[in-house]
């Protein structure tokens, strides 16, 4: 599996690499799940919370987006579909 850092900034996929955005990694990737949440990076804290398999954490990711963005989920599959983020077994990466 790639670095936590590569998963939450993959901005798509060439083969079986995972392209990265390099410029956002270096700048946000050492924030926490609530810190990209709070900086409007709910994408990226999204994929941050799921990375880290935390049950609390994904469950305070959902309450700040939902307080955010005025919705009502809750659970991560309806995430996964809106941000179009899904854990993968990918082992390299390309970064951009």
């Amino acid at each position: 599996m790639i670095s936590r850092e590569d998963f939450i900034f993959t901005i798509g996929f060439e083969g079986a690499q995972a392209v990265v955005d390099g410029k956002a990694k270096r700048e946000f990737g050492k924030l926490s799940t609530i810190e990209l949440a709070e900086k409007g990076l709910y994408r990226a804290a999204f994929s941050s919370a799921l990375y880290s398999h935390s049950p609390e954490e994904m469950k305070a990711f959902i309450a700040l987006f939902n307080k955010a963005a005025g919705t009502t989920y809750t659970e991560s599959a309806e995430l996964s579909r809106l941000f179009s983020v899904y854990l993968e077994e990918i082992t390299k990466t390309v970064i951009l």
